[in-house]
């Protein structure tokens, strides 16, 4: 834990430099507090709880659970410094909706925030998505048997490299080349609308390390309609698709294996899904009539039907528009593709296509057994970078998870319910929390009650670590207090 909390504050270096090059003192002051609190608390707890011990299991999952939260406590300080948040509640979810990349928020006057407090919104995007613990591994440690543990527990159980902390630099390389190229077209689709270079090359890293993360922040109020151009968000569009696709994927294509993006099972659901929401949200949206044409249908419909299957959250339209003129079968197909979700081990949440994937050839199998005669010897197998024959322990992981995450989007709603909103609507913003995408149909904002704010800071926590280590540590506090 101590030695995760000191990486965390060194990341607060960079936006301290873009503070004092931007000549911004006070911010600069807010990040210097919050990384003097940091490396108090970091150093403390690698001095005082020295342990030369290999993390077990329950260990590795503990240290995740609780790293996600001390980031969203160390994370917010500089934003509650900054007095764009009413309260640190406030504070806590928006860093929380970050380290999560979901993409809600709660910032006030997000439009003259200061270059440093934006800079540093987008960033822990851009960690959470490639995972805290990955940081950790990547720069922190070395040898450590206990690795494995902690990269599982981020709800990453694919190895791309035979060594768990080569795998977590591989991450970090593909995201970094991604950011560079991402943020050079994005820029100059910035300076084509107009932007000075400067301000391009910025509003594209944000935006770059937002899409490919899958959150959803920008440095503008007004979200993606801020920018009015179909230039950025044909750009967003592949960016998000991008980011929604398996880490181990992107390696076989730079390998040169470019057939695994036609064969891969999840590629293949991730395709039928999006096909299927669509069908659903273009005939919601052609019976309310308010997107006539197809070039609005496309950029107002399809766009937000992408935002939401990757679980990216940028939006192109206001989020009462979504209560207010679309349809509740627009919505439905919305909230499907908000649920299910992109690639595992990518920076997407909800339940994610493998699983899906998984469900229907558990089915299918079911189905064939039925009919074929009773001695027939039935493998259904699917291909997943490699040939897998389907076995009951996947079947029963992917619908425990997919269990898991459907009782999670049932108890946001409920708790939405209990304030006075209706059901679709609680549904929709419960999905978009727990499967951290950061649509928003407007019951987010700063005067929804307490209660509803720590709901869905919950939801996007345990959404965002798929259950295991956040039930793990649950489990510990429990046996501890009854003194096992």
């Amino acid at each position: 834990m101590g030695k995760i909390i000191l990486g965390l504050g060194f990341t607060m270096c960079l936006p301290i430099i873009v503070g004092l090059a931007c000549g911004e003192i006070n911010p600069v002051l807010d990040f210097l507090i919050a990384l003097e609190v940091a490396l108090i608390l970091g150093f403390f707890l690698t001095r005082a709880c020295f342990a030369s011990k290999d993390l077990n299991w329950m260990q590795g999952m503990i240290v995740v659970s609780l790293s996600w939260l001390a980031a969203m406590l160390l994370g917010a300080i500089p934003f509650y410094l900054s007095g764009h948040w009413n309260s640190y509640l406030d504070a806590c979810f928006d860093a929380m909706s970050g380290f999560a990349t979901t993409g809600l928020v709660l910032v006030g006057d997000l439009d003259h925030l200061a270059y440093t407090h934006n800079i540093w919104r987008h960033l822990i995007m851009f960690i959470g998505g490639q995972g805290i613990i990955i940081v950790a591994l990547s720069f922190f440690v070395k040898g450590f048997s206990g690795a494995f543990k902690m990269y599982v527990g981020e709800a990453r159980d694919e190895r791309i490299l035979p060594n768990v902390i080569h795998t977590s630099r591989f991450i970090w390389l593909a995201s970094i080349i991604y950011l560079i190229l991402g943020t050079s077209a994005l820029g100059l689709a910035g300076i084509l609308n107009g932007m000075k270079p400067l301000n391009a090359l910025f509003h594209g890293a944000c935006i770059f390390m937002a899409a490919f993360d899958t959150g959803g922040f920008t440095p503008q109020s007004q979200n993606m309609l801020y920018y009015h151009s179909p230039l950025l968000e044909i750009i967003t569009i592949v960016i998000m698709i991008v980011g929604a696709m398996n880490f181990k994927l992107h390696y076989h294509i730079w390998a040169g294996n470019r057939r695994e993006i036609f064969k891969n099972i999840e590629t293949v659901a991730f395709f039928i899904v999006t096909v299927i929401a669509l069908v659903i949200t273009a005939s919601g949206l052609a019976q309310s009539g308010v997107y006539p044409g197809a070039m609005m249908l496309f950029r107002k419909g399809f766009y937000q039907l992408i935002s939401a299957q990757s679980g990216t959250g940028y939006q192109t339209i206001y989020a009462p528009q979504f209560a207010r003129e679309w349809s509740q079968m627009a919505l439905v197909g919305i909230i499907i593709a908000m649920g299910l979700g992109g690639a595992v081990c990518s920076t997407t949440g909800a339940i994610k296509m493998l699983r899906i994937g998984i469900i229907f050839k558990a089915l299918a199998q079911d189905i064939k057994k039925i009919i074929l005669p009773e001695k027939a010897v039935l493998m259904q197998g699917f291909h997943h970078i490699r040939e897998v024959w389907l076995e009951d322990a996947q079947v029963r992981a992917a619908l425990l998870i997919t269990l898991a995450y459907l009782a999670l989007y049932i108890l946001g709603a409920v708790v939405g319910m209990f304030f006075g909103h209706s059901f679709l609507s609680s549904l929709f913003e419960s999905t978009s929390a727990a499967a951290n995408v950061g649509l928003s149909c407007g019951i987010t904002n700063t005067a929804m009650p307490a209660i509803l704010k720590l709901t869905y800071i919950l939801q996007m926590w345990a959404g965002r670590l798929e259950f295991m280590s956040v039930f793990t540590l649950i489990g510990f506090i429990i046996a501890s207090i009854k003194g096992r």
